[in-house]
This record gives C-alpha cells, sequence and structure tokens, in this order.
C-alpha cells in the first residue's frame, strides 16, 4: 500500500467514525484536537487503525502519534 494510498484509507475511515470534515484531516493537524479525542474515543482511534491496517498501535507509542503525518509514518513504517 502507497503512502497515497494509506492518507486516503485514513481520512475515508476517520470522517466516518469521527464525524469531521475531510477537510479537517491534514498532515499537520493535531489528531487529539481534530477528532476532539478523550480517553475512550481514542481506544476507538487505535481498534480503527488496527481493523483498517492490520498495525497495532501500543500505548508507548501514542506519544509520538500527534498529528495525521505521524499516524501516516507509523501506519506506513509498521505495516506487514
Amino acid at each position: 500500500m502507497t503512502r497515497e494510498e494509506i492518507i486516503e484509507k485514513t481520512i475515508e475511515t476517520l470522517t466516518d467514525e469521527f464525524d469531521v470534515n475531510e477537510e479537517e484531516i491534514v498532515e499537520d493537524a493535531p489528531i487529539y484536537q481534530t477528532l476532539h479525542l478523550d480517553s475512550l474515543s481514542l481506544v476507538d482511534l487505535v481498534a480503527v487503525v488496527q481493523y483498517t491496517f492490520k498495525v497495532k498501535i501500543p500505548a508507548e507509542d501514542l506519544p509520538n502519534v500527534k498529528t495525521f503525518g505521524n499516524l501516516y509514518d507509523y501506519i506506513e513504517s509498521h505495516m506487514a
């Protein structure tokens, strides 16, 4: 899967799951504020990424995933 495909699929999935506009999901946007995440919805985000891309994000890696660009990089580097 290319980076472009990861970005496209991530945007499609997150707009459906978190009810945000596609235009809000840009590489340098902060994930937590853009998706209005609390601790429970953070679990949802991790589950969505795992289900969609078969990539686990362990709790110790979450502080490094601050922007959508970080998320795309993480998914790209951890895909099987």
